[in-house]
């Protein structure tokens, strides 16, 4: 039987691992530190309580580390002082370079390491999750076996680690900021009694931003008024008491993007400036 080792078994993780439970995998969890939250968690997905982390790297033919990004390294430290040579799925919310840091750590021991990321909600009967995956291809081959026939989607990226940390903190970036920022808006809004009259505007639209990447060339061309337009946001909201980081961050960008007035851009043009210093800095 195929074993698996999860670590730790939150709500993504521990559901995550669940599916390679249902396909046959015997899989392991250790209790010690864990809260009483995550003990029942563990019992809900039916999972294996092992003695302690030594056992768990001993018997498990596969690893997964699905916890908060905070904690990435630090777990990869702990399973590299037992020398587990299976191979271990990093599917943390990391960026490419903290994922080589952890490919450091935990291959010296002699694992085989593959980076991961997840994307969606927690894998249930009736809700789905996509897992890329990116590292050695054999490897790659190994983990999605894991995951046939089950709520895990696994997806397959070539061109070696940190292709799918990168991906993950590219879709982040976008889905949670997006969310953050909207909240700010709905409670300027509320300030000023027109938060019905934003959520009609809103309703209106049927896309993503994220989905329409032809907009981002227009938004090059438009930012010498869009960037000041985001300035007035934060004085707005700093004058009603709101955050105005985000704000001003965008303006910040946007000034990036000054010196191209009206100008006929295509998207990979705009995406390349973002690269370089504000107009009015030096490169």
């Amino acid at each position: 039987m195929t074993v698996v080792g999860i670590l730790h078994p939150g709500s993504m993780g521990a559901a995550v691992a669940a599916q390679a439970g249902l396909n046959g995998a015997e899989v392991l969890w250790c209790p010690v530190g864990r809260s009483s939250a995550t003990r029942e968690r563990a019992q809900k997905y039916g999972l294996t309580a092992v003695s302690d982390l030594a056992e768990l790297t001993a018997r498990a033919d596969f690893i997964l580390s699905i916890c908060p990004p905070a904690h990435a390294e630090d777990v990869a430290v702990e399973v590299s002082s037992h020398r587990f040579t299976g191979i271990y799925v990093d599917g943390n919310a990391i960026s490419p370079a903290s994922m080589a840091r952890v490919h450091a750590i935990v291959g010296r021991t002699g694992a085989t390491v593959v980076d991961g990321s997840v994307i969606g909600s927690p894998p249930s009967a009736s809700k789905t999750a996509r897992l890329y995956l990116s590292g050695p291809a054999d490897a790659l081959t190994s983990v999605a076996s894991l995951f046939e026939r089950s709520a895990v989607h696994v997806r397959l990226l070539s061109g070696g680690s940190g292709r799918a940390s990168a991906l993950k903190l590219s879709y982040t970036s976008y889905q949670k900021a997006s969310r953050v920022l909207a909240a700010v808006s709905y409670a300027l809004a509320r300030d000023y009694g027109v938060e019905e009259e934003l959520l009609d505007i809103a309703q209106g639209r049927s896309t993503s931003y994220l989905a329409e990447t032809a907009y981002i060339r227009k938004v090059a061309a438009r930012a010498w008024r869009w960037g000041p337009e985001m300035r007035e946001v934060a004085y707005a909201l700093r004058e009603a008491g709101l955050p105005a980081d985000l704000a001003e961050a965008s303006a910040a960008v946007m000034s990036r993007w000054d010196d191209l007035k009206d100008s006929p851009l295509d998207i990979p043009q705009a995406l390349e400036r973002l690269h370089r210093s504000p107009a009015s800095e030096p490169d």
